[in-house]
């Protein structure tokens, strides 16, 4: 097996999706990336981040790329409400939580906004969804409706509202797992009586 088959194979391996530091890792050569791409092998999504042509397209492309670039990133807030289907907001960013303490990455693409989540609270909830076959760290959803009442007037009343009704008309709720997560969050007095009249409806 010549070094470009040797690439191609380890691209698959990955599912289709490398940055240029795993690349390297796993014995790919850079000028190699670059002839593959300039060939049309490969398509650069970012900075740093090749996905195989021929690797069947996934959704929420944007999701799985900062999950590559940011592997401490947790999707957050309007994204993952929109992952959850519990919102008809377009998201223009990938919300994202990470660490008090961590370093903003700088990205090209996707544009991003961080939300710094204290240790407790950043590592509450925490599912692994698959992308396409990619795995990507977001909360549950309980656990993201309650993080949208703490940040409501960052994302605006409007859509932590409208997400809320969504949820309690899927009729598969577990509110009692939602006021763990709202007690967590010190909302649960701002939580409750906006339930209560979506539950009186």
């Amino acid at each position: 097996m010549n070094a470009r088959q040797k690439a191609i194979k380890l691209f698959k391996k990955n599912q289709g999706l490398l940055r240029t530091a795993e690349a390297i890792r796993l014995g790919i050569h850079p000028r190699l990336i670059y002839q593959l791409r300039d060939e049309g092998l490969l398509e650069q999504l970012a900075k740093g981040t090749y996905r195989l042509v021929e690797a069947p397209d996934f959704s929420e492309t944007d999701l799985v790329l900062v999950s590559k670039k940011i592997p401490q990133g947790i999707i957050c807030l309007i994204s993952a409400l929109a992952y959850h289907e519990l919102t008809t907001q377009i998201p223009h960013f990938v919300y994202i939580a990470i660490p008090t303490k961590s370093r903003q990455s700088r990205l090209d693409y996707p544009p991003i906004r961080y939300f710094y989540y204290s240790e407790k609270f950043y590592k509450t909830g925490i599912k692994t969804a698959s992308i396409g076959g990619y795995p990507v760290k977001i909360y549950n959803i309980e656990k993201t409706l309650a993080d949208c009442v703490k940040f409501r007037n960052k994302i605006g009343m409007d859509v932590v509202i409208e997400a809320l009704k969504m949820y309690w008309q899927r009729k598969r709720t577990r509110i009692d797992r939602l006021y763990e997560y709202a007690k967590m969050n010190r909302v649960e007095k701002v939580l409750q009586p906006i339930m209560e009249t979506i539950v009186s409806q």
